[in-house]
């Protein structure tokens, strides 16, 4: 769950926040955030692979989701929201446990959001939650670097993995953030060298990171000897995709004012990954990435508002239905 306020520049430099970073927190911190954050504080189901699903959902295409909530409040609230976005969700709730997973989110005036994120349940996701005929009914599986901290979760994700590739399916993987890439970078390289990653998305600053250099040009002159397919997104500068060594890149799409960027990353994921399992050229799924990012910053929240299918038809990126899944 996200419980998104709007805050000063000078609210993070008291708290001593990365602006624009995700922290890890316990759940005391937690609870002393919350008490600390404005009262006008919004509470809105979240989380960078579940935003994502939902996107696809939104986009008129069939979408499901895999990870672990508490069975209390949170978690009710956070499976009724799926559910109400048309995504598929059945996952065994954590009983006895730690709470749901919650991310108390920072909005400053430019619209940057500074994440402070306490896993909760998501680290009692294991291989026995990994479902083989549901990874085997998914043209994508899309999975989040968020999850690589908890070692059990991390077997999972190998698992998802390998049905995906066991059923001849194509495996995608965000790197996240950039303190998820510090902490692993070897292993993620691992992940992408080895075959195991089809798909690569990341952001300029995850990029840069995970190949230890200031210099994006560079940064993609490694990436395209590590993986056959990657979008990188680049905030205002939009976004590209590299393919086989070959480079497209696309403005952003403008927008009256942005309010809120969290998400944005994710919804690009919706459109840019459904793009490519319909089989869209690169150059189309990557408009139809960043046009359901242009979305997702307008309001608050990280996820549609309204029908993204209709939104991005109106912007002329697709006519025919799109009925394949992720």
């Amino acid at each position: 769950m996200d419980i998104i306020a709007a805050v000063s520049p000078s609210f993070l430099d008291r708290e001593d926040m990365n602006k624009g970073m995700m922290h890890l927190i316990d759940e005391s911190r937690a609870e002393t955030l919350n008490r600390k954050m404005p009262p006008q504080k919004r509470q809105i189901s979240g989380g960078s692979a579940a935003n994502t699903a939902a996107g696809v959902a939104s986009l008129g295409a069939r979408a499901s989701f895999i990870g672990k909530v508490s069975d209390d409040e949170l978690g009710d609230f956070f499976a009724d929201d799926l559910a109400a976005a048309g995504v598929h969700y059945k996952t065994k709730r954590l009983r006895n446990g730690e709470a749901t997973a919650r991310s108390m989110i920072l909005i400053t005036p430019d619209g940057e959001r500074t994440m402070n994120t306490h896993l909760g349940a998501c680290h009692q996701l294991t291989e026995a939650d990994i479902d083989e005929s549901h990874i085997g009914a998914a043209t994508i599986t899309f999975m989040e670097g968020f999850l690589w901290d908890p070692p059990e979760a991390k077997k999972a994700f190998l698992t998802a993995a390998r049905y995906a590739h066991k059923h001849g399916k194509t495996v995608a993987f965000t790197l996240s953030d950039p303190f998820c890439v510090s902490r692993y970078r070897k292993e993620f390289l691992e992940l992408i060298r080895s075959g195991t990653v089809d798909v690569l998305l990341a952001n300029v600053h995850e990029l840069l990171s995970l190949y230890q250099t200031a210099d994006l040009r560079e940064a993609v002159r490694l990436l395209k000897d590590d993986v056959p397919l990657a979008a990188v997104t680049m905030g205002s500068d939009g976004a590209m995709v590299v393919r086989h060594g070959e480079e497209i890149s696309m403005s952003a799409y403008p927008v009256a004012e942005v309010v809120d960027v969290t998400g944005a990353g994710d919804l690009f994921a919706s459109g840019f990954l459904l793009g490519i399992s319909t089989g869209l050229q690169p150059a189309k799924a990557l408009r139809l990435g960043c046009s359901s990012a242009s979305e997702v910053i307008t309001h608050i929240g990280a996820r549609p508002v309204s029908s993204l299918e209709n939104y991005v038809r109106r912007q002329g990126i697709f006519e025919a239905p799109l009925p394949l899944s992720l």
